[in-house]
């Protein structure tokens, strides 16, 4: 094949690729494949422009005359490929067509992937095996002990709700995973949903002698979004406000205006009075399943799954959620939402 005719063929390709001839240089290569192997990548060695073990014996095995290879490759920025090297006879001997395919992101979902079901996994085996030994003692040791019998109902009633919370859940980020890239298009009164959600909350809060105050949100204020699913955000805010806030201390929420570079937005803070969180923590509070105590988040029927939702659905509307806690300080969490018409 014509050096000329050779490089068109590479330059039509919209991944990575390039042509290692008999003498180890590469003798063609798309612009793809440049910011892998150099600039100045054309005639020099292929050792000394990528160093890739597996790819060079692949290589190696091509120009001895074996069948095309795949092969896994790792570059030291953590990027991975799969190179498949093919034969590509010509004048001056054999050469190698090597063909490089980025997996990083695909590999990343599948890890998260696995993650996911091995979490949700644990998170119903759990409740799960306790229920199942609480059904077996009720069949045999305690089947006449009207106490225990009571006892254990109430621990598997509690199991049950928490598997219930769970399973509704996984649905509701199923649902606002699938929605992410589709903007809402009604208008709808912040001010009264976050009334409405501060008014859901409010008897947890009067069992913790705590109270949530409402500010700046006496008159309507119009965002462009989804009515329950911005509801389910400050249910979700509210609620961890009051559960993780002190006892008898105040649950604030303000409404401010906001201009930021991408234009005029409405800030929502809710703002508790707790123990606050340990900034080390702030960057992951929003994967799914992560929790800074975990068995406080059980004990306070959290799933793990709360934060995760927040922050599809205020990506969906197109804004943004803040966090800032200290230690003994209590946490502030800001939704901003772009304002509506």
């Amino acid at each position: 094949m014509e050096h000329t005719a050779l490089a068109e063929l590479l330059a039509g390709l919209p991944f990575p690729a390039f042509v290692v001839g008999a003498d180890e240089r590469i003798e063609a290569a798309n612009a793809a494949s440049l910011p892998i192997l150099g600039q100045a990548a054309v005639g020099r060695n292929l050792a000394l422009a990528l160093r890739a073990p597996p790819l060079l014996a692949a290589v190696a095995a091509v120009h001895a005359g074996e069948a095309a290879r795949d092969v896994p490759l790792r570059l030291s920025d953590e990027t991975l490929f799969r190179a498949n090297v093919s034969p590509l006879s010509g004048p001056g001997g054999m050469r190698a067509f090597c063909v490089l395919r980025d997996m990083t992101s695909e590999v990343q979902s599948e890890a998260i992937r696995r993650d996911f079901v091995a979490n949700v996994s644990h998170e119903l085996r759990t409740p799960l095996t306790a229920m199942i030994g609480f059904i077996e003692t009720l069949r045999t040791s305690a089947r006449d002990d009207a106490n225990a019998r009571e006892r254990f109902l109430g621990i598997m009633e509690r199991e049950a709700g928490r598997m219930n919370r769970l399973v509704r859940d996984l649905l509701h980020l199923s649902r606002v995973e699938s929605e992410e890239r589709m903007r809402p298009r009604d208008q709808v009164d912040l001010a009264g949903v976050l009334r409405g959600a501060a008014s859901t909350v409010r008897p947890g809060a009067e069992e913790k002698q705590s109270h949530i105050t409402i500010i700046g949100a006496d008159a309507p204020v119009m965002v462009t979004g989804d009515a329950d699913q911005l509801t389910q955000v400050f249910l979700n805010l509210i609620e961890n406000a009051v559960k993780y806030g002190a006892p008898g201390q105040e649950v604030r929420v303000s409404v401010t205006r906001e201009t930021v570079s991408r234009g005029a937005f409405l800030r929502v803070d809710v703002i508790d009075r707790g123990e606050g969180i340990d900034p080390i923590h702030l960057p992951r509070l929003t994967e799914r399943f992560y929790r800074v105590d975990a068995h406080r988040s059980r004990a306070e029927g959290g799933t793990g799954l709360g934060l995760a939702i927040v922050k599809h659905i205020v990506n969906r509307h197109r804004g943004s959620l803040r966090i800032d806690s200290r230690k003994g300080e209590g946490s502030t969490f800001s939704v901003l939402l772009p304002e509506g018409e």
